[in-house]
């Protein structure tokens, strides 16, 4: 009986230990991703508005790879003529979009995992179905 709890605890410990670490992890990335926004100069120039055209134009090399990943391709030729490994620009795309989101969310002061928790406090209440698979709420 003390041997299941002892590794009962060290289960919950280890499990508190890795959501403080990727917490951690998450926090020092959105980080990086500021002082380097800063250090480039978009948090000085951009708007609202030219950060949302730059997470579009990210969105849009995620969909023409996943139009190629659709079609079963390692690899395509984008929209701006450059060849890429399907599963690496998927990859790629995806983090550019969250460092996109990440410079929104300094640019309107606001923490992406708040927005994230706001988020989530909204949709898991919503009732839909899934219609071509996609998720339609009522």
């Amino acid at each position: 009986m003390i041997l299941e709890i002892i590794q009962f605890l060290n289960r919950y410990f280890k499990e508190i230990n890795i959501k403080k670490t990727n917490k951690m992890k998450f926090k020092t990335l959105n980080k990086r991703v500021i002082i380097w926004a800063n250090n480039k100069g978009i948090l000085d120039k951009a708007t609202p508005l030219t950060q949302h055209s730059k997470t579009q134009e990210e969105v849009t090399e995620l969909k023409e790879a996943l139009l190629s990943q659709a079609n079963s391709l390692e690899s395509f030729i984008n929209s701006k003529g450059i060849h890429k490994s399907t599963q690496e620009e998927i990859e790629d795309a995806i983090g550019d979009v969250l460092v996109t989101i990440f410079i929104q969310c300094k640019l309107q002061s606001l923490n992406p995992l708040d927005c994230l928790e706001t988020a989530l406090d909204i949709i898991e209440k919503r009732n839909g179905k899934m219609l071509n698979g996609v998720f339609v709420k009522n």
